[in-house]
C-alpha cells in the first residue's frame, strides 16, 4: 500500500448509516498474537467510547481502508499514570489492524492524534496542554512508534492492569496548528 497519511474520522460525528459502516470495519479488525495483553477488543473499545460523553472515538484510515482505532478521553489522564486527569486528553485504545502494522501508520495516527486532541480543547475551550498514554514496556513497537511521534517517555507507571508501564506525554507546542 505504501501510504504517508492517515485520516482520523470522528465516530460521533457521522450519521447512523455512515457509522455503522465503520462499526463493521471495526468489527473485522485483528490483533496479531500476544498484542490482546497490551489492547482489548477493538469494537467493544469503540461502543464504550460512543457511550461516555468524555471519550471520543476515532477510525483510523488509510488509503481508503480502516487501519485502526483509537479513543481521545477528557479527565482521565491519571488512568496514565498522569499527575492528575485534566491537564492532558489520555489517548487510549489504540490499536493498528493486524494487516496494515509495519507500515508507520501508528506513529503517523498518534501525532494525528495529537492535533485532533488540539482542536477538541480549542473546540470545548478547556485546559488541556497536550496528550498523554501508558504503553506496556513489553510492547517495543508502540513505544518506539509513540517517540516516533514526538511523544516523551516521563516515567514508570505500574497501574496498569498488563503490568508496568511508560508514560508518555506530547505537548500541543509540538502539533502544528491547524
Amino acid at each position: 500500500m505504501g501510504t504517508d497519511w492517515v485520516w482520523l474520522i470522528p465516530l460521533r460525528d457521522l450519521d447512523a448509516d455512515a457509522r455503522a459502516i465503520q462499526l463493521g470495519a471495526i468489527a473485522d479488525m485483528s490483533l496479531l498474537p500476544g498484542q490482546e495483553r497490551f489492547v482489548g477488543d477493538p469494537l467493544r473499545m469503540v461502543l464504550a467510547g460512543l457511550a461516555e460523553v468524555s471519550r471520543h472515538p476515532y477510525v483510523v484510515e488509510s488509503g481508503g481502508n480502516a487501519a485502526g482505532v483509537l479513543t481521545l478521553q477528557a479527565g482521565a489522564a491519571g488512568l496514565a499514570g498522569w499527575p492528575d486527569d485534566n491537564s492532558a486528553w489520555l489517548l487510549r485504545g489504540f490499536l493498528i489492524d493486524s494487516r496494515h502494522q509495519g507500515k508507520g501508520l501508528g506513529t503517523l495516527a498518534a501525532t494525528a492524534a495529537v492535533e485532533a486532541a488540539r482542536k477538541l480543547t480549542a473546540r470545548h475551550q478547556s485546559c488541556e496542554s497536550g496528550v498523554v498514554l501508558s504503553v506496556n514496556e513489553e510492547n517495543p513497537a508502540g513505544f518506539s512508534a509513540y517517540s516516533r511521534a514526538g511523544f516523551v517517555d516521563t516515567g514508570r507507571y505500574l497501574g496498569g492492569s498488563a503490568g508496568p508501564q511508560r508514560t508518555m506525554f506530547r505537548s500541543f507546542a509540538g502539533a502544528a496548528p491547524a
